[in-house]
């Protein structure tokens, strides 16, 4: 019998996410991340123990490499309306650089997945809940330094926030258009800015 052979898990995720971001889960054959990854198919089962092994695995360093350091940038104490541009920012210009035009990997699982996947959408609910938690903190902190009105509650526009950002990758893959995008992002923050009447 053939021994399992040995690879660098790591670097086989990494290549099966950006693969599943291309061409979305059901696009995506054994034999596509057989070639992506450059692992033979027995191998990967053995690790993953299926395809959809492997889908959350790359799910997990989605978060990992984009939802996590999202959240750590949230928490780093900057003026909330500053911070909050930033990060929006940030994203239109991930999604203008990125020329293979690849989908969020969260947007992607949440319209394919999660209607009949309860692991992968309980993993997309948490992560979307971990980044509107962050988001609705820094919000609470610009509506309390004046920089974003009160009239709505901090977590739903955290909630409009996030929805946002999702849109912005969708509309980016559709059209990578930066000065589009940053106009999108600023009109989301604008949305919120303090009334200013007498």
């Amino acid at each position: 019998m053939a021994r399992t052979r040995e690879f660098d898990t790591e670097k086989a995720v990494e290549a099966a996410m950006n693969a599943f971001r291309l061409n979305g889960y059901d696009g995506t054959s054994i034999q596509d991340l057989v070639e992506a990854t450059g692992v033979g198919r027995g191998s990967l089962y053995a690790a993953f123990g299926s395809k959809e092994g492997l889908y959350l695995a790359a799910m997990d360093r989605f978060r990992a490499n984009y939802a996590l350091p999202l959240v750590e940038l949230l928490r780093d104490g900057a003026p909330g309306r500053e911070l909050l541009r930033e990060v929006l920012v940030a994203a239109v210009d991930e999604i203008v650089c990125d020329g293979s035009r690849r989908a969020c990997l969260m947007v992607g699982a949440a319209v394919g997945r999660i209607a009949h996947d309860p692991q992968v959408s309980a993993h997309v609910q948490s992560t979307s809940d971990m980044l509107e938690d962050a988001l609705a903190q820094v919000v609470a902190e610009a509506q309390a330094d004046g920089q974003f009105s009160k009239e709505r509650d901090a977590r739903i526009v955290a909630r409009y926030l996030v929805t946002t950002m999702h849109g912005l990758r969708v509309m980016g893959a559709i059209n990578p258009d930066r000065e589009s995008l940053t106009e999108v992002a600023e009109l989301a923050l604008d949305a919120f800015a303090p009334s200013q009447a007498a």
